[in-house]
């Protein structure tokens, strides 16, 4: 399938480019970027004219559900979310049931995946076995059947001296090793941050001081070892602090947000509202603030949606006895692009923090639109908007803070390996 797709404000900040070009598609791979290339003859024209185009997005936290969990949802539902919101990669946390600590579920997943025709599947492995924090996963074969880093997803290594052991054999083999940040005694069965809400509302607290003493441990350990450490949705201003300083003094640290701490609040948590029932949870306004300022100044070096579909009966139910998480890969784009008219930010700065450079922190060839590379393209509207329902997503899970807000932006097509995977009318 050879596709032009014309008249569009092309946007690659991973090449510098914010011009109206003309794009072309051949074999799966972009072809060529303003002229047409000798002989190419489009099978289809794509009128972009008041479209972006952008590569597409790549998100560093995606829960499918799958293996183990397709009562929350299906990778069909998620993958075909993922394409409407404009994501062509994702990482996905190895939290399923069973975790992702076995070569052949990584390979189930890959080829499932593979066949779907949707988003390129990143699977993070498991750091030990059942992430039960005992024992080490043998990582070496996990790498090769196709996981791109390692974690624990939110299940925290207790034993330090496990942790330690998990890293230097993760540094011997340059292996990336994705962590979230929470002390399990400080968290322990609390359900919001630590503050005046929490206090008003009766609800049992996390400190941020449950995030800052885990960062500090695992800064620690990844000075020691070498290993590529990167600190997944970090959420509290002291925390972002600490990873900065690590960095001047040569520790190898990257950091992402999810979009929820970007936009909400502790105060967002109403009168109990389940659906800002998050972990990490949602801090207090200066942690909030801290956030935004440090994605801006590449402080935080990407943005992600933590996309963590739940079934209604997990959500309809006290505040306290909710399960934590919130659909979000349909709605990476719109509340990128919120945050940057908030912000007075530049639209390629604002991309760049959801193509190209959670691209670079998993390591992987996408994210931009050089000629040759895989032809993973994203068009939205950026004058549209989407109103958020529950009929509006396609993910299975329908639980977000922003049900029932009007967000910018509009994706109109998805590409991946040169295939329209979504397309929506004007």
């Amino acid at each position: 399938m050879k596709i032009h797709i014309k008249n569009g404000r092309l946007i690659d900040p991973a090449n510098g480019v914010d011009a109206q070009r003309d794009l072309f598609i051949a074999a799966g791979r972009i072809a060529a970027i303003g002229a047409a290339p000798d002989g190419f003859a489009a099978n289809r024209v794509i009128d972009a004219a008041g479209l972006v185009v952008c590569p597409g997005l790549v998100d560093l936290s995606a829960r499918l559900r799958e293996p183990g969990l397709e009562y929350r949802a299906t990778l069909e539902s998620e993958m075909a979310a993922a394409a409407a919101g404009g994501v062509t990669s994702l990482a996905c946390p190895p939290d399923t049931d069973p975790p992702l600590d076995e070569p052949g579920l990584v390979e189930m997943l890959k080829h499932r995946a593979r066949h779907s025709g949707f988003a390129h599947v990143y699977p993070i492995g498991a750091l030990t076995l059942g992430l039960a924090g005992e024992r080490l996963t043998e990582m070496a074969e996990l790498h090769e059947a196709g996981c791109v880093a390692f974690g624990q997803a939110q299940t925290p290594v207790v034993d330090t001296q496990v942790l330690l052991r998990a890293l230097q054999y993760a540094a011997t083999f340059d292996f990336a090793v994705w962590l979230q940040a929470q002390d399990p005694f400080l968290g322990r069965d609390g359900v919001a941050h630590d503050g005046e809400v929490a206090t008003r509302l009766g609800l049992p607290g996390i400190p941020a001081s449950a995030e800052t003493i885990a960062v500090s441990t695992i800064l620690q350990l990844a000075r020691d070892t070498g290993v590529r450490i990167h600190l997944t949705r970090i959420s509290s201003a002291a925390a972002l602090e600490m990873i900065c300083a690590a960095r001047l003094s040569g520790i190898a640290a990257t950091c992402d947000v999810s979009v929820n701490h970007l936009h909400l609040s502790e105060a967002d948590i109403g009168y109990f509202d389940p659906h800002a029932r998050l972990m990490p949870p949602l801090r207090a306004g200066r942690d909030r603030e801290a956030l935004r300022q440090g994605l801006a100044e590449g402080a935080i070096n990407a943005l992600c949606s933590d996309h963590a579909p739940v079934d209604d009966d997990a959500k309809q139910v006290p505040f306290g006895e909710a399960e934590a998480g919130a659909t979000g890969l349909e709605l990476l784009l719109p509340l990128t692009l919120k945050w940057a008219a908030e912000m007075r930010l530049p639209l390629s700065l604002a991309l760049a923090r959801i193509t190209c450079d959670p691209a670079r922190v998993l390591g992987i060839a996408a994210g931009n639109l050089s000629v040759g590379a895989s032809a993973d393209v994203c068009l939205f509207d950026p004058h549209g908007s989407v109103d958020v329902t529950r009929e509006s997503l396609l993910s299975q899970g329908k639980n977000t803070p922003f049900l029932g807000q009007r967000l910018p932006g509009r994706v109109r097509a998805t590409l991946i390996d040169g295939h329209i995977a979504f397309e929506s009318g004007r």
